[in-house]
């Protein structure tokens, strides 16, 4: 595989962004539309550490390099999401403990029984699970990467700009790692594409759509997605499931700004 996962392990870090001007955002203010975005956001990559809780209880935790992996990418989304509640409570946005306290327990019992449904689920196939883990990380991380550009396009903030630069440029080793694993694995195993194909049809939605409302959901794609700009985005990230072995077709993600209401059927 072509990713250095040592090199990886050697240079991960937490985003730094106390060399930028935060008190800007107290006179240049965001728009609303960004600021639910960016809600939307933080509380994703907050959530990542049960995603990691998730993932630990199947046969993922087992390979080391996966595992190396996701401490380090947690320590980095656990970051992610500390600067951009900065940024909310620059405006004034409720944040901190409370919050995420509060989207946890919002969840209730789908989200308890979600380690034992994907541990009975995940160690019943076997390895072959792993090729879905990975290949539904790099849709996951292909989604936050495109989401971050388009809401600096959206926004053209200086300082924000600056903040989701750093987040993307992280977020592109994330991809770099899920899709050399993914591509990989399902190059070795016609069993394991036939999975992954059946999870992600069936059971794959948009960043967030597990944990919060629909109409954040559907207030996320339609500002950054909306109108034919954004649908073009859209079908990049598709054409990139695509070239995943045995994926083509699935149109994932234009599906979903169907699903929501943003373009037409």
């Amino acid at each position: 595989m072509s990713f250095d996962i040592d090199h990886y392990a050697q240079t991960s870090t937490r985003i730094r962004w106390d060399d930028l001007d935060m008190s800007s955002f107290e006179t240049n203010p965001l728009s609303e539309d960004a600021l639910r975005c960016l809600s939307y956001m933080s509380d994703v990559e907050t959530h990542t550490v049960c995603y990691l809780r998730d993932l630990l209880v199947t046969p993922s935790h087992a390979d080391p390099e996966v595992t190396v992996f996701l401490t380090m990418w947690n320590l980095e989304e656990y970051w992610h999401g500390e600067v951009l509640d900065e940024v909310l409570e620059r405006h004034g946005v409720p944040t901190g403990p409370e919050h995420t306290r509060a989207v946890r327990t919002r969840l209730g019992w789908k989200d308890r029984l979600a380690p034992i449904r994907q541990s009975l689920l995940a160690n019943i196939i076997g390895e072959d699970f792993i090729a879905t883990h990975m290949a539904w990380g790099a849709i996951n991380e292909w989604c936050a990467h495109s989401a971050y550009t388009r809401l600096i396009e959206a926004e053209g903030h200086p300082v924000l700009t600056e903040i989701l630069k750093r987040i993307a440029k992280q977020e592109t080793r994330h991809v770099a790692f899920y899709n050399s694993q993914a591509r990989d694995r399902l190059e070795r195993s016609r069993k394991a594409q036939k999975i992954a194909r059946f999870a992600l049809g069936k059971a794959w939605g948009i960043v967030g759509s597990t944990i919060m409302p629909p109409p954040e959901v559907k207030h996320m794609l339609t500002y950054l997605y909306g109108g034919e700009q954004g649908l073009a985005e859209v079908r990049k990230i598709d054409a990139k499931i695509d070239a995943l072995p045995g994926q083509r077709g699935l149109h994932l993600v234009e599906k979903e700004l169907v699903k929501y209401g943003v373009i037409a059927a």
